[in-house]
Formats: structure tokens, sequence, C-alpha cells
């Protein structure tokens, strides 16, 4: 926000708050067909990085070229990594580096300005999620377990620690501190889903609220400071932890209007969240000083998909949908 003119970021601001803006489709992508001639949604994920916008797509993570407008993307991927023999689940991007886990039950790491790639196999299924801090990456997968790997020299891919969560891990984070990460599991086979971890020894530190129901799996969360922590999932239900006060109870909850489990989460920090949906493209936001969402969208009609993932700037939001990636552009009306 730093190069926008004061009376620009107040226009900007009043179009988010009132949801003004203008709507764009800039990639679109084919379902892929298995042997039984029905279609597979990929599961898209996404980063942002200044002037690139990472997107994985099946087994591949491209990077596109943002243009100036910020709104439209260059049609072919300035770069491509590769490395997964199946659809990459999650993957974070982090002091120039990619981390990635997919279906194959993998990690690969690449160095974004360069040749340089590890590959190891982290898990007996599918990595739904990873992340990466520090020299660390903590990895997260549907074999029930949650790992932490050093990525320093001569022990790449070394497995530290393992732990046992009884449930499918769904997100994963690793505080801002650096001491500890999260675990956000399946609330099948255990009663608390949301769960802190210490990084260096991997045992329990605490576990976040009671009384989920079962089911009650959370699919992201995301620190907004050592403290503070944005959760949610199946239940309907966004979250609000601060760790400081209180590990039973969340201090602020906002709850789906529409019964939809919630794929995806981020903030801006301050004020704003922004939630995607498992029904319709809806993506809606949110001010923490609010109890009702602020704004919804709806970006896939007639077919139904989920937001699998969302991210913003100052002036955009980007949503990756099952065979689309949306942009709202919220400097132009």
């Amino acid at each position: 926000a730093a190069g926008i003119p004061v009376k620009e970021r107040v226009k900007v601001s009043q179009n988010w708050t009132h949801g003004r803006c203008r709507r764009e489709t800039v990639l679109k992508w084919k379902c892929k067909q298995v042997a039984t001639f029905s279609s597979i949604f990929l599961m898209p994920w996404m980063e942002l990085d200044g002037e690139y916008l990472y997107l994985s797509q099946a087994e591949n993570i491209q990077a596109y070229q943002l243009c100036p407008d910020g709104t439209s993307l260059q049609r072919h991927p300035q770069a491509i990594f590769s490395g997964h023999q199946e659809d990459v689940c999650r993957f974070v991007l982090v002091n120039s580096h990619i981390v990635s886990g997919g279906g194959d039950g993998n990690i690969v790491l690449h160095k974004i300005h360069g040749s340089y790639s590890v590959k190891f196999s982290a898990h007996e299924q599918e990595v739904n999620c990873v992340d990466f801090q520090g020299g660390l990456i903590v990895s997260g997968s549907r074999d029930r377990t949650a790992k932490v790997w050093s990525l320093s020299a001569g022990r790449v891919g070394q497995c530290l620690h393992t732990v046992q969560t009884e449930d499918r891990v769904w997100s994963i984070a690793i505080s801002p501190l650096l001491s500890s990460f999260v675990t956000g599991t399946a609330c099948c086979g255990h009663t608390s889903p949301l769960r802190i971890w210490d990084l260096e020894s991997a045992q329990l530190l605490t576990c976040l609220g009671t009384d989920f129901h079962r089911g009650a799996g959370v699919l992201d969360v995301f620190y907004e400071t050592p403290s503070l922590l944005l959760s949610c999932g199946y239940d309907t239900y966004i979250r609000y932890w601060d760790i400081r006060t209180s590990t039973r109870k969340c201090v602020q909850e906002w709850e789906e209007p529409h019964d939809s489990a919630l794929y995806c989460i981020r903030s801006d920090k301050n004020h704003m969240i922004a939630s995607g949906s498992s029904y319709y493209g809806v993506v809606r936001l949110w001010d923490k000083r609010q109890t009702r969402c602020l704004q919804s969208f709806h970006l896939s009609s007639p077919t139904s998909s989920p937001v699998y993932c969302l991210r913003f700037s100052t002036t955009h939001l980007y949503a990756a949908l099952a065979s689309a990636l949306h942009v709202l552009d919220f400097t132009a009306p």
C-alpha cells in the first residue's frame, strides 16, 4: 500500500467494504479424466510473491507473472516446478524456496532461482499439508502422522520427529516464533482437531477448544502473530484464538451463513478476514469488529466448486477453484 496515493487508498478501502470490484477469470484448466470417464477435479493451491503468482495444477507448480494492473497474468508460466508423481496437495513459498507435499507421499524442495531441488519420501500416504520456517519442514498426512524434517546441511530430508495424531492431518503451520507448530486434524479418531506441539521435542503443548463434534475437521490454519491464530473447517465456523487468554475457548467466532464447510482462510493481520466456502465458489469478507459477514461473492455458477485457496494483496483477491483462477480487482469501480 506504500506506493498508492492516499485518495486512491481510501477509494480501494471503501470498495473492499462495499464489495465493489471487477471480476475476471484469468486462467482456466480442464478437469482430469479417469478410466471410468468421470472427471476428477484438481485441488489447486497458490501463493503470491510480489510480481508472481504460483499455482499448483496437477503434479506441477507454475509461476505466472502478474501484469502491472495486478488483474491479469502472463498467459504462459515463467517457470514450472515439477518432481511429484501425483497431484500437489499443498505447498509453501518461503525465502525463495518452494516446499510441496504430494499425493505420492513425497516432499519436494525447489530453489526458485536455480535448478536446485531435493525430493524425499515423507509419508506412507498423501502429504496433505506442509510448512517451512527456520530450516525445518513440518508435514501432515492422511497416514495420521505429522513429521518434522531437517533442512540443515548434511541432514536434508532427515526426519527429526514423528507425531502420532490418531487422525488425518488436514492443515499445519509453524508458529512465527519457530518454537511450536499447530496441526488441524479430521476430528474422527481424536476429539481435539487443533493441537499445538513443541517443535524441538514434538511433545504436545496444548489442545485448543473443547466439545468439538465428530468430523469437525480443521482444513486451514493461519498464524497472525505467535499468540493469535485463525482456523476454519468442516463445522462451518471461523475461530480466532488468543493463546495468551485461553486455550479452551476462542476469543471470537463467525459462522458461515449457508452452513458450508470452509476450505481456506486468510487475514490482513488487521481487521479483515477472507474465507473460501465448499459450495458455488463463495468467497466471504469479514470484519473482526462485526459479527456478520461483510460481503460475499459467488464465483462459480451453475456448477459448484469449493474455493480451495485464496490470497489477497491490498488491491486484489485471487481465488483458486476446481477449474479456474478468479481475480477480484478492488481498484476498478
